[in-house]
């Protein structure tokens, strides 16, 4: 495996273990150029079909769990959530959209999901994400939006 410090094309393999609930395998590298060892992370996993997304101007581009991943970054930006947690999210996600669509799923599928996994996670993320998402126009709609997540179970949300 190539080095993505110093471009060195060998490493060794200090410890693998299951990831992503036994969807694929973890393993931590180093870098065997002596110059350089560092460490990093790679994953080995099932080469899946690939799954469409189907965006609202009905145009289609392929599912790219990066893109999800930042876009969950961005709305967690600054929030105290390690991303440990964030990439469980995003496994979550594509496994349920994976299981319930065979190659096409609506971008507001994804989008539901994602603002329902940050509702339970922290209400900073959850109104930042759901501003951009639901294109909020003012700062009424915004301020129901925040008085509905405050009321929906007579508690606060996480990070609220």
């Amino acid at each position: 495996m190539r080095c993505p410090y110093c471009g060195a094309d060998n490493s060794r393999v200090i410890e693998s273990r299951a990831g992503e609930d036994g969807a694929a395998i973890r393993r931590r590298r180093e870098c065997s150029n002596e110059r350089c060892g560092r460490r990093f992370t790679t994953y080995e996993r099932v080469e899946q079909r690939p799954l469409m997304v189907i965006k609202k101007d009905s145009k289609r581009e392929e599912f790219s769990r990066d893109k999800l991943y930042r876009g969950l970054m961005k709305a967690c930006e600054k929030r105290p959530i390690p991303a440990e947690q964030l990439e469980d999210v995003v496994e979550r996600i594509e496994r349920e959209i994976r299981l319930e669509f065979e190659r096409e799923v609506p971008s507001s599928t994804i989008g539901e999901r994602v603002m329902e996994a940050l509702k339970r996670l922290d209400g900073v993320a959850y109104v930042r994400f759901a501003s951009v998402y639901r294109q909020f126009r003012d700062v009424e709609t915004l301020a129901r939006e925040v008085l509905a997540l405050l009321g929906e179970d007579g508690e606060h949300p996480p990070g609220s």
